[in-house]
C-alpha cells in the first residue's frame, strides 16, 4: 500500500474507521476482530476509533476495547500501527450524540481512553467537536496539556473550521498533526479546510467519506447507474473492474497529498476492498469526471 504521513509518522494511504464495529447493527466480536485483521493484512496502519462510539445507553469506550483487543490477538506485527481516538462527544438515551468541551473532561476522557487501549501513551487523540457552551481555546489548551504530560503524543482536531485549525496550530504548534472533518462525493462543504490543511502539511482525515456512494452495478442493483447520483463513480468504476466505493477513495486521495481517507465497515471482504483504492491511480480525465 502506497503511504501519507501523519506528523512524524507514516501510515498506509487508506486508514480504517471502526466506528461500524461499536455502534448500533455493529457486528459480533469474532466478525468484529476479523474485519480489522483483514484490515491490517491489507496494510492499513491507521485505525480511528472514539470513546463514543457505543449503543445508546452503554458505556464510554466499547469501540476502544475491541480495537485493543484486535491487536492483541493479530498475528502479525502492530508496532506501525497508529491508533487514533477522540473524545468531546457522548450518546444520549435517546441514540442522538452530545458534547464536552470542559478541559477537565477532556483530561478525564484521555486518561480513561489511555487505559482501554493499553495503557500507554495515546498516538493520536483528537477532540471530537467544538462545544458552543465552551471556549474553543480552553478545550484546545486541555490538549496542549495532556501533550505535555504524556498522555498523548499527537493531537487531532475535528468537526472544524479553518478560523478554529489556525487557532489550534497556533497553540500546539507541530504537535497538531490532523483534522478530520466529514467530506466524500455526497459532501464536499469542506474544501477550505482540506486546502489549509495541504498548505500546513496537516493530515486531512475524511470521515464518512463513502457518502454519496451507493451500490456498485457490479453488485447488481435494481435500477441503472445512470439514473441514480454520482453515476460518474459508478461510470469509472464500470470502465475500470472495480467497484464505485474504490473510485470514490481514490479520488479522495487524488485531492490532496495529505488526505488519509478512513472508511467504515464492518466485514472484512468491505474492508479489504476500501484498502485496494490505495493503489488505484485515476488519469485526469476521470478526476474531472467525478468533480464534475
Amino acid at each position: 500500500m502506497r503511504h501519507r504521513t501523519i506528523g512524524d509518522l507514516r501510515v498506509g494511504a487508506i486508514g480504517y474507521g471502526a466506528m461500524p464495529l461499536s455502534i448500533e447493527g455493529h457486528p459480533d466480536e469474532r466478525q468484529a476482530v476479523a474485519t480489522i485483521h483483514a484490515a491490517l493484512d491489507a496494510g492499513v496502519t491507521l485505525i480511528d476509533t472514539a470513546d463514543s462510539y457505543h449503543v445508546p445507553g452503554g458505556e464510554p469506550g466499547p469501540g476502544e476495547l475491541l480495537v485493543a483487543r484486535a491487536l492483541s490477538a493479530y498475528g502479525g506485527a502492530t508496532d506501525a500501527v497508529l491508533v487514533a481516538t477522540k473524545g468531546g462527544r457522548g450518546r444520549t438515551a435517546d441514540g442522538g450524540w452530545s458534547v464536552n468541551g470542559d478541559p477537565r473532561h477532556l483530561k478525564r476522557a484521555a486518561e480513561a481512553s489511555s487505559a482501554r487501549l493499553g495503557g500507554g501513551a495515546i498516538g493520536l487523540y483528537q477532540l471530537h467537536k467544538p462545544d458552543p457552551a465552551v471556549p474553543y481555546a480552553e478545550s484546545l489548551g486541555a490538549l496542549k496539556e495532556l501533550l505535555a504530560e504524556g498522555t498523548i503524543l499527537r493531537a487531532g482536531i475535528s468537526n472544524v473550521g479553518t478560523e478554529q485549525i489556525l487557532l489550534a496550530r497556533e497553540m500546539m504548534g507541530e504537535r497538531l498533526v490532523s483534522v478530520q472533518n466529514r467530506y466524500s462525493p455526497e459532501v464536499r462543504d469542506s474544501e477550505p479546510e482540506l486546502r489549509l490543511c495541504a498548505e500546513l502539511g496537516l493530515a486531512f482525515l475524511p470521515w464518512s467519506p463513502l457518502g454519496g456512494i451507493s451500490r456498485s452495478s457490479l453488485d447488481g442493483p435494481s435500477v441503472p447507474s445512470a439514473t441514480r447520483p454520482y453515476a460518474a463513480f459508478h461510470a469509472v468504476a464500470r470502465e475500470r473492474g472495480v467497484s464505485p466505493q474504490r473510485v470514490a477513495l481514490a479520488w479522495l486521495l487524488a485531492k490532496s497529498p495529505t488526505t488519509v481517507p478512513i472508511p467504515g465497515a464492518s466485514r472484512p471482504a468491505t474492508v479489504t476492498d476500501s484498502a485496494a483504492a490505495a493503489d488505484l491511480e485515476l488519469s485526469a480525465d476521470e478526476l474531472a469526471s467525478l468533480d464534475g
